[in-house]
């Protein structure tokens, strides 16, 4: 077991928010649960910003999440009482806003606190879009704590950045602090999507007592001088901390061995993962390169309107039952005389079974989706070519909800900026404005060479089987593309996986990503591999242009996929049949 890292007393940050619509009174939970020093909230994924953005359009004053406030109404006095300091990214396109509406709340409620902001993320939003933000680091949110804040609220900043800006202040580090940066945002990265750190949508959770899968705690970091920590959580909450679910967090929306923040460039394949007793995982060894010059920036827009339409196909002739249906709804939308939607997409789910016992587990799910730039071609044109066939169409006809009239969606779009273009901002708890400047030393970003692979596991008897066997998985979005990061538990299974799933392997299991680039990252410290695949989401989770649309389940698809496994590591695991629809 690794030695704690000497110094002064670690620094207890929790979080209690992963999005915007996170458990209500997780913020109590963290502040009555146990001891803590700093609270953080993350409120902003990529698809809140568009709402905030269509927010704002209807009250200028808002477009920030409401719901802090009104987890503050409780939270302000609790914190104050027990000298937590709150950081939060919640105040979205208008932190500012939010900061005077804290202040309001803590006069009404009757509790004195300090608040302070950061701003500056905003950009000129090109023509177009309806949002444009650079992603922050956390020297504003330091200066603001350094001067005394005890709430901090932030627009967008990385998710990171609300660990490392208190652990800078904290700790009294400076911009060439790198590997005790880079640490920071290795446990930022662990703490950011709560729940996810402590047995929420864990691969094996079947290995746990489903009593405290029920409601997992949300997870907080001790971390030291050095930029080390333990993952932990609050001693009787529900969930498990151990290296799966650490391992498992790690790999979530992240790609190579370089992490690159504002603040750092930290290296994935440096950290170390080391049990430190029950529910507490040691991170160490992180180092950290200097921040690229650039910073980047996400820029939403409204990209037109969508339609869906699920028809249900009962017991036999499932195929034939869904051409009808599409060559009727064709025919039906050509003699109406109305322009068919600019984009229509068939998706039949084979959910169905034969014999089944049940009407439902006898059904398949034949998925329509269609979007256009105009409202009308996704709308009644649409509603009514389905809702015509209801009495003329296949046997047992019917739909999961009768046809509505269509809704916008969103498109997320990347792009880097110099961080010298953006003015970082720390407006103080007395209204002073604090420049913070961009980084001196800077690092372009560019890919490290494989590492070595390790020895291939010996050949022998092989039985098919399903991947998720001996594998963990986890995945999510980045703009228009997915991140599947699959790891194992133990070096032999390592030996066979580092060489077995390759990106060819990987297109086969998954055909849905034959024709896209797919990347491939060797982190074998975590005895992991990362892939990317490029263009797997259309324009992104608010275009919700796929099944799946944020990639949530990618991983658990790619385990649930049978290919040859050597017989020695299915010891001990149930055996699974085959089934063949």
């Amino acid at each position: 077991m690794t030695a704690p890292a000497p110094g002064p007393a670690p620094l207890r940050i929790g979080n209690a928010s992963g999005f915007y619509g996170d458990r209500f009174d997780a913020v109590r939970e963290m502040l009555t649960g146990g001891p803590l020093d700093v609270l953080t909230g993350d409120y902003l994924a990529e698809l809140t910003m568009l709402i905030l953005g269509r927010s704002r359009l209807k009250d200028p004053e808002k477009g920030y999440a409401t719901t802090f406030l009104r987890q503050l109404e409780e939270g302000l006095g609790l914190a104050q009482e027990r000298g937590v300091k709150i950081v939060a990214n919640a105040g979205g396109l208008n932190p500012a806003g939010l900061a005077d509406a804290v202040r309001k709340l803590a006069a009404k409620v009757g509790v004195p606190v300090a608040v302070a902001h950061v701003e500056g993320d905003s950009l000129p939003v090109p023509d177009g879009f309806l949002t444009a933000n650079a992603y922050l680091g956390g020297a504003g949110i330091a200066a603001c704590l350094r001067a005394g804040a005890d709430i901090v609220v932030t627009g967008r900043v990385t998710d990171a950045a609300l660990v490392t800006g208190p652990a800078a202040a904290h700790f009294g580090w400076g911009p060439d602090d790198l590997d005790a940066l880079a640490g920071a945002v290795v446990a930022g990265h662990v703490l950011e999507c709560g729940t996810q750190a402590t047995g929420g949508n864990y691969a094996f959770f079947g290995d746990h007592d489903p009593g405290l899968l029920r409601r997992p705690g949300f997870p907080l970091a001790e971390i030291h001088a050095d930029g080390s920590s333990v993952i932990t959580k609050h001693g009787g909450t529900g969930g498990v901390v151990d290296l799966g679910t650490v391992t498992a967090q790690l790999l979530y929306e992240t790609g190579g061995a370089r992490y690159a923040g504002p603040d750092v460039t930290a290296r994935l394949d440096t950290v170390r993962l080391t049990p430190d007793g029950p529910d507490r995982v040691r991170v160490d060894g992180v180092r950290g390169e200097a921040p690229p010059p650039t910073l980047k920036a996400g820029l939403t827009r409204l990209g037109g309107w969508r339609n869906e339409v699920v028809f249900v196909l009962t017991g036999l002739e499932i195929e034939a039952k869904s051409r009808l249906v599409q060559a009727q709804f064709a025919d039906t939308l050509e003699r109406s005389g109305v322009r068919p939607p600019a984009e229509a997409r068939w998706e039949l789910i084979r959910t169905d079974r034969p014999d089944a016992d049940t009407e439902e587990r006898a059904s398949a799910l034949l998925r329509l989706t269609v979007r256009d730039q105009d409202a009308e071609a996704v709308g009644r044109a649409v509603s009514s070519a389905a809702v015509e066939l209801a009495l003329g169409s296949y046997p047992g006809f019917h739909v999961t909800a009768p046809p509505g009239k269509g809704a916008p969606y969103g498109v997320f779009e990347a792009i880097h900026v110099p961080a010298g273009e953006v003015e970082h901002l720390a407006v103080l708890p007395d209204g002073r404005r604090e420049i913070i400047e961009p980084p001196t030393h800077t690092q372009e970003l560019a890919e490290v060479d494989e590492p070595p692979l390790p020895e291939p596991y010996p050949s022998g008897p092989t039985r098919r089987a399903p991947l998720g066997l001996v594998a963990g998985a986890r995945s999510g979005d980045k703009g228009g593309d997915a991140n599947v990061g699959v790891w194992v538990r133990d070096d032999a299974a390592w030996r066979w996986l580092a060489h077995e799933l390759t990106v060819e392997r990987f297109k086969e299991l998954l055909p849905e990503t034959a024709d896209l680039t797919v990347v491939r990252h060797v982190l074998p410290n975590l005895r992991a591999l990362n892939f990317t695949v490029h263009g797997l989401l259309g324009e992104g989770v608010a275009s919700q242009a796929r099944f799946d649309p944020q990639a949530k389940a990618v991983g658990e698809w790619l385990r649930s996929r049978w290919l040859p496994i050597p017989v020695a590591l299915l010891e001990g695991t149930a055996p699974v049949p085959e089934v063949t629809v």
